[in-house]
C-alpha cells in the first residue's frame, strides 16, 4: 500500500472518531472498513511483533502515511481509559517510536469512545449515554484541556461533579480535603526577572532570522514584559499575556509563539501541562519552550516539593535535564521537539517551516573566490558576450556555485534578464565554463559534490527527527533531491548507509586522521580523539559532520562552544566553551558538554569558580590565519614552550599553576608576552 492509496481509504471510512488529522478506531469496528485496509493494519503490527491483544485502538493519520496503535486494556472497563503504550508508525520512513504510559500519574484517555464502535455493537448505547452526560454536565465545553488524566479529574471537579465506578455524580454535598499544601503560598510571580536584553529563546530566534518582521509573535507568560518591549521598539508585531502581570490581556493565536522558563515554576503538574498545550494552540508556525536546566548536586541545595524545589526566594522550581525535557514536550503535545541550545526546543506545527529550518541547519555556505574576468580565448564572439553581460553573469555564476546546480527563477530574480541576453540558464552556465576555462569547471564541480554532500548530511540526521515524506519538503529541496539523486528514495538510502557508518569506529579514526591532515587547523590523538574549533567544522568529511551533528541533536546550537572533541571510539563528543578565546592567549574553561550518543545522554561540567578553571595552553594548534590575534598566539607560544615551564608534561590546573611556575625563571605574563619580574 503507498500513502496515495492509505489517503484515500483513510477519507473514505464511515465511521471512527474524526479529528482534523486523525480518524480514532476499535479493532471491533474493523469489519466496517475496506478489507485492505484492515489487512494493512494487521500487517504493520505484525512487521513490528505487536500482539493483537497488546493494541486496541488504531489512530489513523488523515493527512501523512502514519499510523498509532493505542493499548487501552480497560476500554469496555472504565468510562474514561488510560492509554497505557502507544506505537506510532511512520510508513514513509519505515521508522516507528514507542511510548510507555504504564508509569504515569497522568496519561493520556479516551472520550466519546461509541464513535469508536459500529452502531449495532453491544456497547455502543452504554458509551453514547456515558458522552451525552458529559455533555449534559458542561465537561466538552473547553475540549482543548481534557486529553490528560488529571486535567479531565479537574475539569470533572470544577463542574461540581465526582467520578464514581465510571459515573457522574454531583459532589456539592461533599466537603473539599484539607490541603497543607496550598499553591497559593507559592510566589511563582518572583521569578518574572527584569531584563535589559532579550531573552535566550527571543536571541535564538532573531538569530535564525525569525525576528526580521514576516511573524506575528506571542510571548505566553511574558512576565513583566521586557521582551515585548524591545521587539516592539523594532516595529515587530509582539504581544503577550501574563496570569500576574497581564492577566487582562488576551491570549492569541500567533506565526510564532514563546513559553519561556514558563513550565518550570508551575507547582501543579496538571496546570504546567495545561499551559504548555494552551500555548501550543496558539501556535500558526512554530512554538518554542525553554526550561531550567541544572544537575542533581545544584538542586540538592533546596527544599524538595512536589517534583522541584522551593527556592530561597519561595518560588517553585521544577529543574530538567536536556533529555528530561525533550521527552515531557514529545509527552505533552505528541510533537517532535528540536533542541536549539541548552533547555531551548523548538516545536514546528508548520511542517514545511521544520523542513526548510532543519536543512538550513546543515547547509554550508559557499565561500569560492568569485572569478571576476575572462580567461583569454580564441573563442572571441564568447568573449564578447561574456564581457557585455559581465556583472550579471558574475552574480549569475555565484548563485549556481551556492546551488551546486541551475536556478530557477524562484531561486535568482535575475533568470528573466539572463534569459533576454543569453537564451536561457543552461545557456549562460555553458557560456561561463567556457570562457573561464579548467577553473570554473572545477570550481563547479566542486560546489556540486559540495552541495551533495551538505543534503546527505541532513537527511542523514534527519533520521534523528520526525522527518516528513516528500509531499512535505520544500520546492527547493525537492530540486535538489531531482538534480543530485533522481530519486527521494535513492536520497534517503545514500543518508542511512552513510548514518550506519558512524558506528564503525575504524572509519571514524580513518576520518580523523584524514581530517587531521586536511583541517586549517586541529589536534590528534591518535587512537583516541580529534579536537578542532567549531569554525572548521564545515570542513571536516560529511562521516564526521554526521558524527558532531547528531550530536548537536541532542545539545542543541553551538554558540557558546569554541572547540569540538570527537572521541574515536567511545561514541562521544564533546563541546568545550572557553572565557576569553579570541582575545586571551591562555583562555581558560568555562564549561564542557560531553554527548554520550550510544546512550542518549548529556553530562554538563560547569567550572563554576573562575580561578579553578583550566586554562588552554598552545591555543594556536586550534587556529589558523583567520583568527586575528592568530600571530601573537603563535609567537606566545613558541616562547611558552622554549621557556619549558611544565614539568614531566604535567599541564596546570588553573591561572595560579602557570604564574608559580613562571616566578622561578623571574618571568610573567601580560597579555600576549612575557616580561621580567623587577
Amino acid at each position: 500500500m503507498d500513502a496515495l492509496q492509505f489517503t484515500h481509504l483513510i477519507r473514505d471510512i464511515p465511521l471512527g472518531k474524526k479529528l482534523p488529522d486523525a480518524v480514532y478506531l476499535h479493532k471491533d469496528s474493523f469489519s466496517e472498513l475496506e478489507a485492505s485496509l484492515t489487512q494493512f493494519i494487521h500487517a504493520v503490527a505484525k512487521a513490528l511483533k505487536i500482539e493483537t491483544q497488546d493494541w486496541h485502538i488504531v489512530k489513523l493519520s488523515r493527512n501523512e502515511f502514519r499510523l498509532s496503535l493505542l493499548s487501552y486494556p480497560s476500554f469496555f472497563t472504565e468510562a474514561y481509559p488510560s492509554l497505557t503504550q502507544s506505537v506510532t508508525v511512520d510508513l514513509n520512513k519505515l521508522s516507528h517510536r514507542i511510548v510507555d504510559y504504564t508509569n504515569s500519574d497522568n496519561p493520556p484517555i479516551l472520550h466519546r469512545k461509541e464513535t469508536m464502535l459500529p452502531t449495532h455493537h453491544t456497547s455502543y448505547e452504554e458509551f453514547e449515554y456515558i458522552t451525552q452526560e458529559g455533555e449534559n454536565a458542561g465537561l466538552y465545553d473547553n475540549s482543548r484541556m481534557i486529553g490528560f488524566k488529571q486535567s479531565w479529574l479537574r475539569v470533572i471537579e470544577r463542574h461540581g461533579y465526582t467520578l464514581l465506578d465510571g459515573r457522574l455524580f454531583r459532589s456539592s454535598a461533599l466537603t473539599s480535603p484539607d490541603n497543607s499544601e496550598q499553591a497559593s503560598s507559592i510566589d511563582r510571580h518572583k521569578t518574572a526577572i527584569v531584563r535589559h536584553e532579550l531573552s535566550a529563546p527571543m536571541k535564538q530566534l532573531a538569530k535564525q532570522g525569525y525576528l526580521n518582521g514576516d511573524y506575528t509573535i506571542f510571548d505566553y507568560g511574558c512576565g513583566r514584559g521586557d521582551d515585548l518591549t524591545e521587539l516592539q521598539a523594532h516595529g515587530l508585531d509582539a504581544i503577550g499575556w501574563d496570569p500576574k502581570f497581564r492577566p487582562e490581556d488576551d491570549k492569541l493565536t500567533s506565526d510564532l509563539v514563546n513559553i519561556g522558563f514558563v513550565i518550570n515554576v508551575i507547582e501543579d503538574q496538571v496546570e504546567r501541562s495545561e499551559a504548555l498545550i494552551g500555548a501550543w494552540q496558539l501556535t500558526h508556525k512554530l512554538l518554542v519552550v525553554s526550561a531550567m536546566l541544572a544537575n542533581d548536586k545544584y538542586i540538592s541545595q533546596f527544599t524538595p516539593y512536589k517534583d522541584g524545589v522551593i527556592t530561597s526566594r519561595n518560588t517553585f522550581q521544577k529543574y530538567y535535564a536536556q533529555a528530561e525535557l525533550k521527552g515531557y514536550i514529545e509527552r505533552t503535545l505528541d510533537e517532535n521537539a528540536i533542541a536549539i541550545a541548552p533547555g531551548i526546543y523548538y516545536v514546528f506545527k508548520d511542517k514545511i517551516e521544520e523542513q526548510r529550518f532543519l536543512s538550513g541547519r546543515f547547509k554550508r555556505h559557499h565561500a569560492w573566490k568569485q572569478i571576476t574576468a575572462p580567461t583569454p580565448t580564441s573563442e572571441e564572439q564568447a568573449r564578447l558576450l561574456f564581457t557585455r553581460h559581465h556583472e550579471l553573469l558574475n552574480r549569475f555564476w555565484d548563485r549556481c556555485l551556492q546551488l551546486g546546480r541551475l536556478p530557477v527563477l524562484e531561486e535568482f530574480s535575475e533568470i528573466a534578464d539572463i534569459n533576454l541576453a543569453l537564451g536561457n540558464a543552461k545557456k549562460a552556465l555553458k557560456l561561463l565554463l567556457q570562457v573561464q576555462g579548467e577553473l570554473a569547471t572545477s570550481e563547479f564541480e566542486a560546489a556540486i559534490e559540495m552541495r551533495r554532500e551538505d543534503l546527505l548530511v541532513y537527511f542523514a540526521l534527519c533520521q534523528f527527527e520526525q522527518h516528513k515524506g516528500y509531499q512535505h519538503l520544500p520546492e527547493e529541496q525537492k530540486r535538489d533531491i531531482k538534480v543530485f539523486f533522481d530519486t527521494y528514495k535513492v536520497a534517503l538510502a545514500e543518508s542511512k548507509i552513510l548514518l550506519y557508518r558512524i558506528a564503525n569506529t575504524e572509519e571514524i579514526e580513518l576520518a580523523c586522521i584524514q581530517a587531521h591532515e586536511s583541517l586549517p587547523a586541529s589536534k590528534l590523538n591518535l587512537g583516541h580523539s580529534l579536537e578542532l574549533h567549531k569554525k572548521f567544522l564545515p570542513y571536516l568529511p560529511a562521516l564526521l559532520r554526521i558524527y558532531v551533528g547528531a550530536a548537536a541533536q541532542l545539545y542543541g546550537e553551538l554558540d557558546e562552544i569554541d572547540l569540538v572533541k570527537i572521541h574515536i571510539t567511545s561514541g562521544k563528543v564533546s563541546f568545550m566553551g572557553y572565557d576569553d578565546f579570541n582575545t586571551s592567549p591562555l583562555p581558560t574553561l568555562r564549561e564542557r558538554i560531553k554527548v554520550k550518543m550510544w546512550q542518549l545522554d548529556v553530562d554538563f561540567f560547569d567550572y563554576v569558580e573562575k580561578d579553578k578553571r583550566p586554562p588552554l595552553i598552545y591555543k594556536s594548534q586550534f587556529q589558523d590565519e583567520t583568527f586575528e590575534d592568530f600571530n601573537k598566539q603563535i609567537s606566545f607560544d613558541k616562547r611558552l614552550k622554549k621557556i619549558d615551564i611544565f614539568e614531566d608534561n604535567k599541564r596546570p590546573c588553573n591561572l595560579s599553576d602557570v604564574t608559580s611556575n613562571l616566578k622561578p625563571k623571574g618571568l610573567e605574563i601580560r597579555s600576549y608576552r612575557f616580561y621580567k619580574l623587577t
